[in-house]
This record gives C-alpha cells, sequence and structure tokens, in this order.
C-alpha cells in the first residue's frame, strides 16, 4: 500500500514498513508520495477488486490533462469514442462543486435552524444578564437620573456597555473557533475543516447584532425608572 504525506504524518505517525489495516486486512507501506493524489491510502486495483467482490471493475477514473484549457477537448474525445457516447464525465472541480452544502438536500435548511436556535439562546442569554444587570444597579441608575442624566443617556450607557460584551463575546468565540479547529486538525488530520471570512462575519454580525437587540427593552426599563423609587431601592 502507498500512503499519501497526510496521513503519513498524523498522530500516529507512520513509516515506510509499517503496518496498516483496511477492511480487517494488514497491508504493508511501501511508499509515501505527495498528497494530492485522489485518496489517502492507495491499493492496487486488483487487491481492491477483490475485497470488494468487484474483480475486473472501476468505479472511477482520474485524467490528468497536460493543459487545464484542455480540459473539453478531452471530455468531448471521450464522448466521441464508441461505447462511452452517455459515460458521465467532468472535472474535478465541477465535481467538488456537487458537494457543496447548496447540493445535499436538507443541508441549507437544518443550518438555518440550528443559527436560528442558537440566536435566540443568544438574545435570551444576554437579555437576562442585562435584565439583572439593570436590577442589581437600580440605586446608580437612581443617582444618575437624580443628577440629570436623561433617559436616552441611561440608554446610552446600557448599550455601550452591552456593546463591549458582545464585541468581547465575538473576540473569544472567534478565537475558540480556531482553538477548536487545531484541535480537531490534530485528532483528524487527514479532514479539512474551511473556515470561510464569510462565515466569521456573518457569525460576528449576528452575535452583536443579537446582543444589542437584547438588551434594548431592560435599558428602556432602566431610563423609565423614578429617581425616588431608584434611590429607595435596596
Amino acid at each position: 500500500m502507498i500512503v499519501d504525506d497526510v496521513f503519513a504524518g498524523s498522530d500516529k505517525g507512520y513509516h515506510v514498513g509499517d503496518t496498516v489495516k483496511i477492511m480487517d486486512r494488514p497491508f504493508r507501506i511501501s511508499g509515501i508520495v505527495e498528497h494530492g493524489k485522489g485518496g489517502r491510502k492507495l491499493l492496487p486495483i486488483d487487491t481492491m477488486g477483490a475485497m470488494t467482490d468487484a474483480e475486473g471493475k472501476a468505479s472511477l477514473f482520474y485524467i490528468k490533462c497536460d493543459d487545464p484549457a484542455n480540459e473539453n477537448t478531452v471530455i468531448q474525445e471521450i464522448h466521441n469514442t464508441s461505447g462511452l457516447e452517455n459515460y458521465p464525465v467532468e472535472t474535478v472541480d465541477a465535481w467538488l462543486e456537487e458537494m457543496t452544502p447548496d447540493k445535499i438536500p436538507g443541508f441549507n435548511i437544518a443550518l438555518r435552524v440550528v443559527t436560528f436556535i442558537a440566536v435566540v439562546v443568544g438574545f435570551l442569554a444576554i437579555f437576562q444578564s442585562m435584565y439583572t444587570a439593570v436590577l442589581e444597579r437600580t440605586r446608580e441608575i437612581g443617582i444618575l437620573k437624580s443628577m440629570g442624566a436623561s433617559k436616552m443617556t441611561i440608554v446610552d450607557v446600557i448599550l455601550r456597555e452591552t456593546a463591549a460584551m458582545a464585541l468581547a463575546g465575538v473576540v473569544l468565540g472567534i478565537a475558540g473557533t480556531f482553538g477548536v479547529q487545531l484541535l480537531m486538525l490534530h485528532v483528524f488530520p487527514t479532514q479539512h475543516f474551511e473556515i470561510t471570512g464569510m462565515w466569521i462575519a456573518k457569525g460576528a454580525g449576528i452575535a452583536f447584532v443579537g446582543a444589542i437587540c437584547g438588551a434594548l427593552y431592560p435599558a428602556w426599563m432602566a431610563a423609565r425608572k423614578d429617581p425616588i423609587d431608584a434611590l429607595a431601592y435596596e
């Protein structure tokens, strides 16, 4: 068996001569190649056919063009070959596009549901935190109002505090995401975990807007407190 350098460099650290089991059968590593050859582990087609009871058959052929500009020409030549007129042929880029979430039925719906639940939970958490903070600072709010602070000033103080907390939470969340990515790459070195700038921006925006919205009512409730009642609050 031949393996690529990503598999060989995993946490177990494989070398030429080591034994690896595939489908409960031991194989000796006879070579290590650069990744990107179509798989992590490479077996002779005859051996693989015997293991899967499909001797003399193949499910997929990879053809490397000398120039990517010739891809359509090669595809046309294959279809012009007798017996291959209806044979499915596509480029690797086109095949990878079919593996995106948009091509998987129900994936985006499930992702939106999870995102919505996360937003609702975050909204309620911020709402409860700021509501509690307002109750704990009733006397402070009363002192500010007795000194002439307007309703908008009180609202501004609460929202600025919320914005600072939300910003800190976003930064910690992004850092934690990359930390989990590094951990997953260490545990599963042959897997790919992609984090795009678009998703970071979406996550940060949802968290920040949700935090501000969750603090609006507690802020307005604080602004409406009567200074006399607030000062007498214990």
